[in-house]
C-alpha cells in the first residue's frame, strides 16, 4: 500500500468505451471522462483532459475549481447531493477523504514518490483506498470497466472511530456533459410494468426512490441522461441502474454551476444502518452505460450479462406454468393430464404454482407452512413430479419464502416473526403479512423447509414469487427498520439453496415484474414480465424490460385467448409471436384448447425451438417508428448472418399504409433473402406487399444490408393486435 496520498490518472478502455480516473493530488477519484473511445492517451494528455474540464469560478462562487468526484463531498463546495450523509451524534457529518492507496488489478498503480502516473487497462478493476481520520472513516471505491463497456461502481465505508457511526445516505455519481439534457426513465404498475417518461432535466434533481422494499413494478430500472430527443439509433446517451432489490434511488441532477450528474444507491431507512467501531457497510453497485442511441446502451447491459460464467444458454427450456389452467384447484388427474399434453406438444418443463401446501386452498391461510398439503396430496408431490420427469420434462415449483399468512401455523407460533413496528401489524396486502429474514431463527426455519422439498423432489426450477411490499418492515422488539437485512437475507437463501443444489434455477417473480434489477440477476436466472399475458400489454412491457436485461432471462408465456387480466381476446398468432422473443412458456388450460389451436400452438414452440440459439442469443434492435401503430424490433445474430424481425400492429394509423419499413444492423456489404415467416394461421386482415412474391410464392426478395436499412421495404398490412414476422439470411 501507498502510504502517502495517491497521484495518479487511470485509463480504462473496451468496446468502444473510454474512462478517464483522476485521483490526483490524494484526492477521492473523479470520473474526468467516460463516453466514446479516445484511443491510446499519454500521461501529458490524460492531464490536459483533466485540466480541460475544470470550469471557471463566477462571481460569488468558491474560489477552487469544483471537482465532483464518484463520492460527491461536500467540502469541496459541491452543493449537490452529497456521496456521504451520516455523522456520529452530530460531528464527522462532512468527510474530507484522502486517497492513499490505487490498486489495478490488485496491483499497486500509484508512486510512491507521489509523481503523477499513468495507469491504463481494459476489461479492469480499479480499488482505491481513502481515509478521513479527524472524521474515523475509511472508505474504499471499486470502479470496473466490464464486458460490453459497462462501467460499474462500489463503495465500502468503514467505521475507524470509537463511538458508533450512523449511515443514513450513499450514493455514487457519475458526471455527464451539459450537452445531457433530457431524462427518459421508466414508471408503470402492477399488470403494466416499464412504461417509459420523458421530461427535461432542468436545474435540481430528478430523483426516483423505491421505498417498496422490493424493485417495484415502478422502479426507474434505468435512468438516462441524453441529447434531447434520443432514440433507439440516435443520440448521445449516459445511463444509470442501481443494482439492488430492496429500497433503492436513481438520480439526475443540473446545479447552477452546470455541473451534471447522475447517480444512485440504496435508500436506507432512519437508523437501519448504524457502523459500530470497525464495521463496515457497502454500497450496491451502480452500473453506467453509454451508448449511441437506446440499443447500444441496451446492448451493453446484455453483452455484460452473457459475459458471466453462470449466465443460462440460449436453449432455453419451453415451459409450462399451470396457474392459470386449474389456480388452487389441485386435482391430481387434471395436473396429469396437463403434463401429457404439455410433453405431446414439444413442452420441456411444467411448473406447479401455488396451492401445494400446508392449508393453502385460497389466499386466505397456509402461506409460510412449507410442507405438502396432506389434503390435496395425500401420496405427496411424488406422482405428479414422477410422471412429468417420465415425461422427459423438468418439474418446477412456486414458493413465497418471505411472504406468510396470519392465518398460518408458523405465524401462530412465531408472531413476532412478522415484520412490523409500532405495536402494530402492517396493513395487509393479500391477506399476507411479510415474514422476517433478518431473524436468524426465522431465516433457518425457512432455509430449512425448502431445502426438505428440494431434498426429496427432483426439483429443477423454482418460480420464487414477493406479493407485497413492504410497509412498516420493523425488527421484532424494538421494531427498528429492516428492509436492508431482510435483502442481505434474501440473497443469502438464494445463494445458499443455489449452493446446495447445483444447477437449480430460479425465476424471480414479485407481483410479476416487481424485482427486476442486476443484482437479483446475480442470483437468479430469469424474471416474470408481469402477471398480466396480454399480448398488446406484452409488447411494450418487453420492449422496454430489454433497456436492462437480454431476452434470455425474460419469461415471456403465450396466455390463453382472453386475458385474465385485461378480458381482451387476441388470437394465437399475436400471442405467440409477441412470446418467441423470450424465454417461451404456455400459461393456458391445454385442456380447453382446440384441436386447430393445439396444431398451431405445436407449431409455434417448434418454431421457437428451431431459432431460439438467435432469438435469445442476438442482438436485439428496436426501431423508432413515426407511428404509435406499430411496434418493430428485431435480433440480428452476432455474425449478421441470419435475423428474425416483427413488425406488430398494435393499433389504426390515420394512414392507409405505413410505406416502407426498415431493417437496421444488418452489414450493409452482404445480400440477404427477406421472407415472411408463416406459423399456423395467417394474421387477420392480412395485405401481401408484391415483394413477397418477387422470386416465387413467399420467397421473398434479396438486397444488400445497406439497403434494407435505408430504404426498407414496403409493410404488409393487417389488423391491429397482429404480428407479421420475417426472416433474414445471408446469401452468398
Amino acid at each position: 500500500m501507498v502510504n502517502a496520498a495517491a497521484n495518479v490518472y487511470v485509463v480504462l478502455r473496451a468496446e468502444g468505451v473510454s474512462a478517464v480516473l483522476d485521483v490526483a493530488d490524494g484526492r477521492l477519484p473523479a470520473l474526468a471522462y467516460w463516453g466514446p473511445d479516445l484511443g491510446p492517451q499519454s500521461l501529458s494528455e490524460v492531464a490536459a483532459l483533466v485540466v480541460g474540464g475544470y470550469t471557471q469560478a463566477e462571481n460569488n462562487q468558491i474560489s477552487a475549481d469544483i471537482r465532483v468526484a464518484l463520492l460527491p463531498e461536500h467540502w469541496t463546495g459541491w452543493v449537490g447531493r452529497p456521496g456521504v450523509s451520516g455523522s456520529r451524534a452530530g460531528t464527522a457529518w462532512s468527510p474530507r477523504f484522502t486517497s492513499v492507496a490505487v490498486r489495478l488489478d490488485g496491483e499497486d498503480a500509484a508512486s510512491s514518490a507521489g509523481i503523477p502516473t499513468l495507469v491504463e487497462g481494459g476489461i479492469a478493476v480499479v480499488e482505491v483506498d481513502a481515509v478521513d481520520e479527524s472524521a474515523g472513516l475509511s472508505l474504499t471505491l471499486t470502479v470496473e470497466l466490464t464486458a460490453g463497456g459497462l462501467l460499474r461502481s462500489q463503495a465500502q465505508l468503514t467505521n475507524t472511530g470509537g463511538e458508533d457511526y450512523q449511515l443514513d445516505d450513499l450514493v455514487l455519481a457519475y458526471p455527464v456533459p451539459a450537452v445531457a439534457r433530457e431524462v427518459l426513465d421508466l414508471a408503470g404498475r402492477w399488470g403494466k410494468e416499464r412504461t417509459p417518461q420523458r421530461q427535461p432535466l432542468n436545474v435540481g434533481q430528478h430523483v426516483r426512490e423505491g421505498r417498496k422494499g422490493r424493485t417495484g413494478p415502478d422502479a426507474a430500472t434505468v435512468l438516462h441522461l441524453g441529447t434531447p430527443g434520443f432514440g433507439f439509433a440516435e443520440g448521445e446517451i449516459w445511463a444509470v441502474h442501481t443494482a439492488w432489490s430492496g429500497n433503492h434511488t436513481h438520480y439526475a441532477e443540473r446545479v447552477f454551476t452546470g455541473h451534471q450528474v447522475v447517480g444512485g444507491g440504496e435508500l436506507l431507512l432512519p437508523g437501519e444502518v448504524r457502523l459500530a467501531a470497525g464495521e463496515s457497510y457497502t454500497s450496491p453497485w451502480l452500473y453506467g452505460s453509454y451508448g449511441h442511441g437506446l440499443d447500444e446502451v441496451a446492448r451493453r447491459f446484455h453483452r455484460y450479462l452473457r459475459s458471466r460464467p453462470h449466465h443460462p444458454g440460449t436453449d432455453r427450456p419451453v415451459t409450462l406454468n399451470v396457474w392459470e389452467a386449474v389456480y388452487f384447484d389441485h386435482d391430481l388427474d387434471r395436473l396429469l393430464d396437463l403434463a401429457q399434453r404439455a410433453a405431446d406438444l414439444g413442452v420441456e418443463r411444467y411448473v406447479l404454482d401455488d396451492g401445494w401446501f400446508g392449508a393453502r386452498r385460497n389466499d386466505l391461510a397456509g402461506l409460510g407452512d412449507w410442507t405438502v398439503s396432506p389434503e390435496a396430496w395425500p401420496d405427496g408431490l411424488h406422482p405428479l413430479v414422477d410422471r412429468v420427469r417420465e415425461l422427459e420434462m423438468q418439474f418446477g415449483l412456486w414458493f413465497e419464502p418471505e411472504m406468510v399468512n396470519p392465518d398460518s401455523d408458523v405465524a401462530r407460533a412465531h408472531p413476532e416473526w412478522i415484520m412490523a413496528t409500532g405495536d402494530r401489524l402492517p396493513v395487509e396486502s393479500r391477506h399476507q403479512q411479510v415474514i422476517n429474514l433478518g431473524i436468524p431463527e426465522c431465516y433457518a426455519y425457512i432455509r430449512d423447509a425448502i431445502l426438505a422439498i428440494l431434498d426429496e423432489y427432483a426439483i429443477g426450477y423454482l418460480k420464487w414469487d414477493h406479493n407485497r411490499d413492504l410497509i412498516d418492515a420493523g425488527t421484532a422488539p424494538t421494531g427498528r427498520p429492516g428492509v436492508h437485512e431482510q435483502t442481505q437475507a434474501f440473497y443469502r437463501l438464494v445463494d445458499e439453496l443455489k449452493a446446495a443444489h447445483p444447477g437449480l434455477e430460479i425465476e424471480s417473480c414479485s407481483s410479476g415484474g416487481a424485482r427486476v434489477d442486476l443484482e437479483v440477476l446475480q442470483r437468479t436466472d430469469r424474471v416474470w414480465v408481469s402477471d398480466c399475458i396480454d399480448p398488446l400489454e406484452r409488447v411494450g412491457m418487453h420492449r422496454w424490460t430489454t433497456q436492462l436485461i437480454p431476452p434470455e432471462l425474460m419469461g415471456a408465456h403465450i396466455a390463453s385467448g382472453r386475458s385474465h387480466t385485461t378480458g381482451r381476446v387476441h388470437d394465437l398468432s399475436f400471442r405467440a409471436a409477441t412470446a418467441v422473443f423470450g424465454h417461451l412458456g404456455i400459461e393456458w388450460d391445454l385442456a380447453r384448447a382446440t384441436a386447430e389451436e393445439l396444431a398451431e400452438l405445436g407449431g409455434w414452440i417448434a418454431f421457437y425451438r428451431e431459432h431460439r440459439t438467435l432469438l435469445l442469443g442476438g442482438d436485439l434492435v428496436r426501431l423508432d417508428v413515426d407511428d404509435d401503430a406499430v411496434v418493430a424490433h428485431g435480433v440480428l445474430a452476432p455474425d449478421r448472418s441470419q435475423a428474425i424481425f416483427s413488425f406488430a400492429s398494435v393499433g389504426r394509423s390515420e394512414v392507409a399504409s405505413l410505406g416502407r419499413l426498415r431493417f437496421p444492423g444488418l452489414d450493409p456489404a452482404r445480400r440477404y433473402r427477406v421472407t415472411p415467416l408463416r406459423v399456423g394461421e395467417e394474421p387477420s386482415g392480412l395485405t401481401v406487399p408484391a415483394w413477397w412474391d418477387l422470386d416465387g410464392p413467399r420467397a421473398g426478395v434479396v438486397l444488400n444490408g445497406a439497403a434494407l436499412a435505408a430504404a426498407g421495404l414496403t409493410a404488409a398490412g393487417t389488423h391491429p393486435d397482429h404480428a407479421v414476422l420475417y426472416r433474414l439470411d445471408a446469401v452468398s
